[in-house]
């Protein structure tokens, strides 16, 4: 069961009449959207699908999901996105909440039926009362009359915005390639190759199905993938770097013949079950949908162009007759310089009216997204209340996120991160390397509930 509670909001004495503006329907601005409602504050939430489409999404839904359908480890005792989750689930998440109702097999992870989990998020945000949705795109800075603005367009920001943005700034907005990774059809999979299981047994143990290769088998698709045809980059493109958080599997293989192998096609923690033994490498999928028709290739994102990967991708065992419900595919994302830029409360310091949240800001992954997107909201609800915006604790998995994105970071090297354990503040005292996690954890946690008690008094 869910640890599920409401922290106490702002006081709200009258209904307030003039509306917060949040640019973007994503996970961010979905949720910065929801706690301003929460606090009582309206909402003018615009996003520019179906007006305005992207190379990476396919529904006018909020939230959606376009590249995995996994929110990571939901442990809260073992990884610090875990411990976010846990803090998000506190504060009232919305992404949260619909992510559990969601959710799909995936072991120790929090995945989700994407379709499903965009659709609760819509249909919460369509019902509630102080938020109105404006299906538009908007092409320049806010303009003044607007007052408190979130930016939260995401690594796909409109051009026009984001030109306006580097006029703004004075900085260059960084860039990367994301990469998408296939959707196998499930009853396209041959188990009689395969077989269910999850790495060391996490879960129930059959959350994940396995491709095994043997040695041979893994040389000739570390050749194809090297060999095969690839995305021809446009020359503006060319010199863009990749996050590693989503590298390509061609890209990752040109690193070394055997970098795969201890990546997303490591074998260890598992064992075919017919013959009792370990494969030199190992395929998995994860289920995509709740009704499990759809699986995920695991850490197969790719630029291979789409006929070279039907070639490829089917010459693993268990994929030979794999039909595709999406490809891979290659998108440009954008993110400012956050360290140089933001305030300690997300706000743009040459103009504080603006905030940013999102992985625009630099932060990286769906629950970091979102988690950003309930900072910069809650920011703006204690500023639109006359009050000043409470930061959380450093020592939390969301005080480390927005320590790092608001000016710990290196500015010079500022690269896109996700939540870790190397953002959160060392312990006065020594604690043994095997009890670091779960310390880290039981202290943030702890923090975070002080920190709502005495937003409550």
């Amino acid at each position: 069961m869910q640890h599920w509670t409401r922290a106490p909001l702002p006081h709200i004495s009258a209904r307030m009449k003039t509306p917060v503006h949040v640019i973007g329907g994503g996970l961010a601005g979905s949720e910065a959207a929801w706690q301003l409602a929460r606090a009582g504050v309206p909402v003018v939430l615009h996003e520019m699908r179906p007006v305005q489409g992207t190379d990476a999404h396919h529904t006018d839904g909020l939230a959606e999901l376009v590249c995995s359908n996994s929110f990571r480890s939901d442990d809260p005792n073992a990884s610090a996105v875990g411990v976010l989750h846990e803090e998000m689930r506190r504060l009232g998440s919305l992404i949260l909440r619909c992510g559990d109702a969601a959710r799909v097999p995936a072991g120790s992870a929090l995945a989700v039926d994407r379709d499903d989990f965009s659709a609760r998020v819509t249909a919460a945000i369509e019902a509630e009362p102080l938020i109105e949705i404006r299906r538009e795109c908007v092409e320049g800075l806010p303009p003044a009359e607007w007052g408190q603005t979130i930016i939260a367009t995401g690594p796909l920001t409109a051009a026009p915005l984001a030109e306006a943005i580097r006029a703004e700034t004075g900085e260059d907005a960084l860039a990367f390639f994301d990469a998408i990774a296939p959707i196998v059809h499930r009853e396209s999979i041959d188990m009689e190759t395969a077989w269910f299981q999850s790495r060391y047994d996490k879960g129930d143990g059959k959350d994940y199905i396995n491709c095994p290769m043997d040695e041979a088998q893994y040389g000739v698709f570390i050749d194809a993938l090297m060999t095969g045809e690839k995305t021809v980059f446009k020359e503006w493109e060319a010199n863009t770097p990749y996050f590693e958080g989503c590298m390509p599997i061609e890209v990752m293989a040109e690193r070394g013949p055997q970098t795969l192998r201890f990546g997303p096609m490591k074998p260890v923690g598992l064992t075919n079950p017919r013959t009792g033994k370990k494969a030199y490498a190992v395929v998995q999928l994860r289920q995509d949908n709740a009704s499990g028709t759809l699986w995920n290739m695991v850490g197969f994102q790719t630029k291979l162009r789409h006929a070279e990967q039907v070639r490829i991708f089917r010459s693993i065992p268990g994929l030979e007759n794999a039909e595709f419900a999406r490809l891979g595919g290659l998108h440009r994302n954008t993110f400012i310089k956050s360290p140089v830029l933001l305030d300690g409360s997300l706000r743009l310091k040459s103009e504080p009216r603006i905030r940013f949240a999102g992985q625009i800001t630099g932060c990286e992954g769906y629950i970091e997204s979102a988690a950003v997107g309930l900072m910069a909201g809650r920011f703006a609800a204690a500023d639109a209340h006359g009050t000043a915006p409470n930061l959380p604790p450093r020592t939390t998995a969301l005080g480390a996120l927005l320590a790092h994105i608001t000016g710990e970071a290196v500015a010079e090297t500022y690269q896109p991160m996700n939540v870790n354990f190397g953002l959160f503040p060392p312990f006065d005292e020594r604690v043994a390397k095997k009890s670091r996690k779960a310390a880290y954890a039981e202290r943030a946690l702890a923090d975070l509930d002080r920190w709502i008690a005495d937003k409550a008094d």
